[in-house]
């Protein structure tokens, strides 16, 4: 990290006010005429044809650099870097000053994004690592102005970063990129319409089938999470969230099928009725059911068999 890198890191604060401004549109403009005249030739005496950092001008902290003048000296500092060796203090140096000088990008692309609940600190942090990525990927000889070439590179990451961390519950790409698309084609639909649209017709204009437009809506549902605890709001009688969650009781199903045995048990005989009740209800063993009813445990055991083969088969049957 070069030491002018952490000098202009101090004077940050100081400059916030002018730098938190974003570039003008014919500054990003790669049309926009670059006069010479227009450029501090000084940021530039001794500049040309010497290596490694011989003849580097002093360079002012970058939010006193001019857009036209950060823009030229840039092109410049370019064509050093290609000539370095990367890993080496002077190629270091040399990319270090090109993010200082292009920092303006990251803050005027973070602008479009300042209505988003993440810090504005977090959002140009991520910009600066799209900047860097732009800067290593850039070559001099496509013929495309810098700030043409990065201000996609530095969106798209800003842009990933929102996705990768918006979601309370992660879903994949696919459903996150529907989820923009059924919004915007039922806003698009309920203007026509006059009324929100049906699945079928969001189906009908994305070209997908109802089964996908479902998951999408489902997918919806994740983008932001309430808290179980969270109280209710002033006007609402009701408790909090998890007060009024439903759980699954299982005993329905039971009662379902006691009122199905219940017309089988009446058909069967006494005996194997007293048997059933004293085996289920007086939780029994069949040695204990054998002394009551005065006959051996094996007997008790085949009619138990018997009786419960018999209202298993008729529980099918009405099945």
């Amino acid at each position: 990290m070069s030491p002018r890198l952490d000098e202009s890191r101090a004077r940050q604060d100081q400059a916030a006010q002018a730098t938190s401004t974003p570039p003008r549109d014919h500054d990003l403009d790669p049309a926009a005429p670059e006069s010479v005249d227009s450029v501090d030739p000084a940021l530039f005496e001794g500049f040309d044809g010497l290596t490694g950092l011989d003849g580097l001008p002093e360079i002012p902290p970058y939010d006193e650099v001019a857009p036209l003048d950060a823009r030229a000296l840039s092109k410049t500092l370019f064509e050093r870097l290609e000539s370095l060796e990367e890993g080496t203090h002077e190629y270091s140096y040399v990319r270090n000053t090109l993010v200082e000088l292009n920092l303006a990008l990251v803050k005027f692309a973070a602008s479009r994004f300042r209505s988003r609940s993440e810090p504005m600190e977090d959002i140009i942090q991520v910009g600066t690592i799209g900047l860097i990525k732009a800067i290593d990927r850039f070559e001099l000889s496509r013929g495309v102005e810098f700030p043409t070439f990065a201000m996609p590179t530095i969106v798209g990451e800003i842009k990933r970063f929102f996705r990768d961390t918006s979601w309370s519950v992660r879903v994949p790409r696919r459903l996150q990129e529907l989820r923009l698309d059924l919004a915007k084609a039922g806003d698009e639909l309920a203007q026509q319409l006059d009324r929100a649209p049906t699945v079928g017709e969001l189906a009908e204009r994305l070209g997908l089938s109802k089964d996908e437009v479902v998951e999408g809506m489902a997918a919806s549902n994740a983008y932001t999470a309430s808290s179980l605890d969270a109280q209710p709001e002033e006007d609402d009688s009701e408790g909090a969230l998890a007060d009024r969650i439903g759980y699954e009781d299982h005993g329905l199903e039971g009662i379902e099928y006691v009122e199905s045995l219940k017309p089988l048990i009446a058909d069967l005989p006494p005996r194997d009725r007293k048997i059933l009740s004293l085996r289920f209800v007086a939780n029994m063993t069949q040695s204990e059911i054998g002394e009551e009813l005065g006959i051996s445990q094996m007997h008790v055991s085949r009619l138990l068999s018997r009786t419960l083969v018999r209202l298993r088969r008729g529980l099918t049957v009405e099945e």
